[in-house]
């Protein structure tokens, strides 16, 4: 195997102070259900992996890492309310932490308060990291001590991880964990027998620290691609890159129903055979129990991003759609619109140059004009581009790779 790149709630005490941004007047890009116009991101360091998701009280959180010195990290948020952005707040910093292109923090709204996670070192074995996550109360200002989410204390991968904000005000957590793979020769258990793998699992936390409802949800999926999870009118549902035993790395999902997890399943058969991970993980976005699975394959020799829909909270999918192939690099997202299509986003591209695009698509099959959210490159260093929908607008964030990098922003405008 190729050896892996190093790689929501009314806020009771909403007391941060609030800088106006502007939208830019002119449109970036248009087509005949979509405009898409830059938007002032409140960062001002040498920042990158972005991150982005909604509050039920209306506003937009923005996280990104910002890069102090040569070892040490920030993670850095702040809130959108209409036009104006909170003062940037810190959630956490360190000299030790795991920084990865592919594998980057996250902050998200609960019932009351916030939820974030980063990554931390716990050895000195490139991939021993563990994960870190911690809870807001007061809009930011202040965070608990982080809460380490797995038990198993060993120096292994735990990463790839998607934060969900549970009904009962919990974080819920789903992240890749190497705890099988702790004997191994590197991380990644070429020289091992093929059932110690990493593992796709989950616990729920809450603001005290107190950790429950541990699951393991597979026994052996893809070592580095991207987790996505988000809640249903029914549950939990969760995507992930699977690995099979004859090394077919298709996409899987596994659902949560009256508090039970069910039985992972494809989402579809795409049947790529790949002796080495992608580190492409797929997305999933959900309203009530309609849900939309995007995802990159590269089956057949021929690269694709695709998307499935589901009506029944993720028991069954429909046929796939594709929305773009040939020189695209997937680096997918999603989100549901309010007529249940969907908002699907990637990279697309050569190493001559690429562009950030959205495409809007329904369950039928049919699927808008894409849109250019930006021009980029390709590189491992532009990293993945993020949404959050909120009413008529779709949020988008990435990393504009440079001498500084910096997180930059647009919306796009959805008709009704």
């Amino acid at each position: 195997m190729p050896k892996r790149p190093i790689i929501c709630a009314v806020f009771l005490l909403f007391s941060f102070a609030c800088t106006r941004v502007s939208n830019d007047s002119s449109p970036v890009q248009t087509d005949q259900s979509l405009v898409v116009r830059s938007i002032k991101t409140p960062d001002t360091g040498d920042s990158r992996e972005p991150d982005v998701s909604t509050t039920v009280d209306g506003s937009i959180v923005l996280s990104w890492v910002e890069k102090l010195d040569a070892k040490r990290h920030a993670l850095r948020a702040a809130l959108l309310y209409k036009t104006e952005w909170t003062q940037v707040r810190t959630v956490a910093e360190g000299d030790n932490w795991f920084i990865n292109w592919a594998d980057f923090p996250s902050v998200i709204g609960l019932k009351s308060g916030l939820a974030a996670h980063w990554l931390v070192k716990s050895g000195s074995a490139t991939y021993a990291y563990d994960v870190n996550i911690a809870f807001s109360s007061d809009g930011g200002q202040t965070w608990t001590k982080p809460i380490v989410p797995h038990l198993d204390n060993t120096q292994t991968e735990h990463g790839f991880v998607s934060l969900i904000p549970l009904t009962d005000g919990r974080a819920g957590a789903i992240w890749l964990d190497g705890r099988n793979m702790k004997d191994m020769k590197d991380d990644h258990g070429e020289d091992k027998p093929l059932p110690v793998s990493m593992t796709l699992r989950y616990a729920a936390i809450d603001a005290s620290g107190k950790i429950s409802d541990e699951a393991q949800l597979d026994e052996r999926v893809c070592e580095c691609c991207q987790t996505s999870a988000a809640l249903s009118s029914e549950g939990i549902v969760a995507v992930y890159r699977d690995r099979s035993q004859n090394e077919v790395r298709d996409i899987y999902s596994v659902s949560q129903k009256n508090g039970a997890w069910g039985t992972p399943q494809a989402v579809h058969a795409d049947n790529w055979e790949i002796n080495g991970c992608p580190v492409n993980g797929p997305a999933v976005a959900t309203a009530g129990t309609n849900i939309a699975v995007a995802w990159f394959t590269g089956a057949g020799g021929q690269s694709q991003v695709k998307v499935a829909f589901s009506t029944d909270a993720g028991q069954t999918f429909g046929t796939p759609i594709q929305i773009e192939e040939g020189e695209t690099q997937g680096r997918v997202d999603v989100v549901m619109l309010a007529d249940n299509s969907a908002l699907v986003c990637w990279l697309s591209g050569n190493a001559e140059g690429g562009a950030i695009k959205v495409r809007r698509v329904k369950a039928d099959g049919s699927v808008g004009t894409p849109a250019v959210i930006a021009k980029t490159d390709i590189s491992r260093s532009s990293g993945f581009p993020r949404m959050a929908r909120l009413g008529n607008r779709v949020y988008v964030a990435w990393t504009e790779f440079g001498q500084p990098s910096k997180v930059r922003m647009a919306v796009v405008e959805i008709p009704a």
